[in-house]
């Protein structure tokens, strides 16, 4: 009964069985060259200008609107193509549906213009 699935178990098991092994195996096996340029905080390859503050200092805002722009439009759009595939046969429930997800994303694009997201400086 279950003998379609064999394979695919087998398959599961030896790919965690591979990640675990891999992990657990790296730091014995790996190189241990050490030095400050490996330790620092990964900037491009090159020191950081000017240099990161020290003690939690404040990110600006716009990094954090561009990211929520991001994830917003990304998730609006992916959301929206399988109505507009689909749209003459969803009905009136699935018009309402996607005016109430159209104007709850409004309300968020409305949220990031008012703070300054869609200003690019």
């Amino acid at each position: 009964m279950l003998d379609p699935y064999i394979p695919l178990v087998l398959m599961f098991a030896l790919a965690f069985g591979f990640a675990v092994f891999s992990v657990a195996i790296a730091p014995l096996v790996g190189p241990r060259r050490y030095n400050k340029a490996k330790l620092d905080a990964y900037e491009c390859g090159i020191e950081p200008s000017p240099p990161p503050v020290t003690g939690g200092g404040r990110m600006p805002v716009a990094y954090y609107l561009t990211a929520m722009m991001f994830i917003l439009f990304d998730i609006e759009m992916v959301f929206l193509f399988p109505y507009a595939v689909s749209a003459d046969s969803l009905g009136m429930w699935g018009v309402a549906a996607v005016v109430l997800f159209v104007v709850s994303f409004g309300l968020a694009d409305i949220y990031l213009w008012r703070r300054g997201g869609l200003d690019w400086n």
